[in-house]
């Protein structure tokens, strides 16, 4: 098999990995909930279960979440997109989000801070450190309860988030996911049926 290959030029370090989750944190609190976009996101430990946003200093949700040191991260839907866009524009010191995108702050189970009921995956989070790594604070926690809706769950409780609708983010526009390419193994699976086949026979 033959893989195309690229004609390159060199530019400076910068931040280009693509694509991106762009997901809604919630955070502060029911009383006072607030919402905004984090795209710099991602998984760091299975066990325990660890992720991390890195957030701006200066954005209020830094305060927010540096005061009660929990908060939650929404995975969004292709029909939420305007409100990614939207809360990751606006400040929260100004407006209040969830009323100007209409969307809704429910109770989590494990953390003060709120879920958002319009997301189908809500990842609750407890900060265990935080690392200054310039522009951003990383926001390195725990991952302490999952919320996920009932209508992605096949017959056998299994997840199935292709049926989500997720949003992608690479290089400043927001995509909806397309066409499932394999899974996870697929590529050594047959190997691996062959190989036990031809074990089978000479037994």
């Amino acid at each position: 098999m033959e893989y195309t290959k690229y004609t390159k030029e060199q530019w400076k370090g910068s931040v280009i990995t693509s694509p991106l989750p762009p997901t809604l944190v919630t955070c502060g609190s029911m009383d006072k909930p607030n919402v905004f976009t984090v795209a710099w996101t991602g998984i760091l430990s299975t066990q325990p279960p660890v992720t991390y946003i890195s957030v701006r200093p200066e954005r209020y949700s830094h305060e927010l979440i540096t005061q009660s040191g929990e908060f939650v991260i929404n995975l969004p839907t292709r029909e939420l997109v305007k409100a990614v866009d939207w809360c990751g524009v606006k400040t929260g010191r100004k407006v209040d989000k969830f009323k100007e995108m209409q969307l809704t702050a429910e109770p989590s189970a494990k953390v003060s801070a709120p879920l958002l009921a319009e997301s189908p995956v809500n990842i609750e989070c407890k900060v265990r450190e935080v690392v200054s790594l310039g522009t951003h604070d990383m926001f390195i926690a725990d991952i302490v309860g999952l919320d996920v809706a009932k209508e992605l769950l096949d017959e056998k409780g299994k997840l199935c988030l292709d049926k989500a609708g997720l949003l992608a983010y690479a290089h400043g526009e927001y995509y909806g996911l397309g066409k499932k390419l394999g899974t996870f193994g697929y590529s050594v699976k047959k190997k691996k049926q062959q190989k036990y086949q031809k074990r089978k026979i000479e037994l």
